[in-house]
């Protein structure tokens, strides 16, 4: 079986990260506890929390990205693939820079070292080949497309949403989904 998984948010986990940044630059107290989709909603209803919030993306998809973590359970479910003899690709909507982003680090780079030191090519078996970054949601889509997968599992309705998303198994993952319990589906 050809599965596809996207990155941020369905692999790595950053609500940690960006807590951290948002309290380093003062813009959350010291004891704020959310998620990165809450501290999303936050930034974005104040003045300028757009532009504030892409420029906590590109330290934490940048400079910062060592320190995201594997949701529970990938893991797992990435041997269980290897084991089972499935083809794991990664498919990611991933810009080459970040925005405001002053160390102008290489995102797709840091994913990659990331990925390295998690143990994808080795542990995981995942071929570097089989990673694939896209500038856009829509060659995101059409890589999906390309690659004739059988089943694609990302956090974002509005990648399944696209008018040229493959007639394939979608599964939307979430935190309250940990990747082991996909195996039912697979």
């Amino acid at each position: 079986m050809l599965i596809g998984i996207d990155f941020d948010n369905t692999i790595a986990r950053y609500d940690s990260v960006f807590t951290m940044e948002a309290k380093k630059e003062g813009l959350v107290t010291s004891d704020w506890q959310g998620t990165k989709q809450d501290l999303k909603q936050k930034l974005y209803s104040i003045q300028d929390g757009g532009r504030i919030w892409q420029k906590i993306q590109g330290q934490v998809y940048g400079p910062y990205m060592y320190m995201a973590e594997l949701f529970p359970g990938v893991a797992r479910f990435l041997l269980r693939c290897k084991l089972q003899g499935h083809t794991v690709f990664i498919v990611s909507h991933k810009t080459k820079y970040g925005h405001f982003d002053s160390t102008k680090t290489p995102l797709r780079q840091a994913a990659l070292d990331w990925m390295h030191a998690k143990g994808f090519f080795d542990e995981f078996a995942i071929h570097r080949e089989n990673i694939f970054f896209a500038d856009t949601r829509y060659g995101k889509v059409e890589k999906i497309r390309d690659l004739s997968l059988d089943v694609f599992i990302d956090d974002l309705e509005e990648v399944f949403a696209e008018d040229n998303f493959p007639n394939i198994k979608k599964i939307l993952f979430s935190n309250s989904i940990v990747p082991q319990q996909i195996k039912t589906t697979i």
